[in-house]
């Protein structure tokens, strides 16, 4: 088994560092060593993607995510999912829980008012990727919480920066959505046909 020690690293390391061994190595059981939630869940997730059951265990202040599986298919990364080939693929990159500068009454307001005004986009929606201060509209106290989960049930993929609930403390949280890291994220502007910028 491939023991691979990935703590200390800041996202996206431990997922490309699991990705670039699973590369070079025909890999059939892997065990990643990550020191926070937001790694052990992104870890897991990748493998996950790649054909593999995992399982997670918790020693002291590490995470053990162990992987294995009996062949796996070619990569492919769960941010390519999309609509059908020819279909418009939106991604809406929210960085801020308002909109503007100045009132910031306003200027949440008006990001409450945006979220819950995307469904117009239709089916070429097709990701929320939620960074920086944009994570607390994915909380539990969250005004849009209810309309996040209904786009999310309506196919929008939802994804959640484990670095930046980490440093708000917000992990435990969350409450829609993926936690991801920016390999994800770089992997998702690149399929995407379109990227707003919030």
């Amino acid at each position: 088994m491939k023991e691979i020690d990935a703590r200390g690293l800041a996202c996206p390391a431990p997922v490309i560092q699991t990705r670039d061994a699973l590369q070079v190595e025909d890999l059939h059981n892997v065990r990643v060593v990550v020191d926070n939630a937001a790694a052990q869940q992104n870890v897991q997730r990748f493998l996950e993607s790649q054909g593999f059951k995992t399982a997670v265990e918790k020693k002291e202040d590490s995470f053990i995510v162990t992987g294995s599986c009996d062949s796996r298919p070619g990569e492919q990364p769960r941010t390519s999912a999309g609509p059908e080939t020819g279909d418009t693929r939106i991604m809406v990159l929210c960085a801020t829980d308002r909109i503007g500068f100045g009132d910031d009454v306003l200027g949440k307001a008006l990001m409450i008012n945006f979220l819950r005004t995307l469904k117009e986009m239709g089916e070429e929606l097709w990701q929320l990727v939620f960074v920086n201060n944009g994570v607390k509209l994915t909380i539990d106290d969250s005004e849009v919480l209810d309309d996040l989960k209904n786009l999310e049930n309506e196919g929008v993929m939802i994804l959640v920066c484990g670095t930046c609930l980490n440093h708000f403390k917000l992990l435990e949280r969350k409450q829609v959505g993926q936690t991801t890291n920016m390999l994800d994220i770089v992997t998702a502007m690149q399929v995407a046909d379109k990227v707003i910028n919030i």
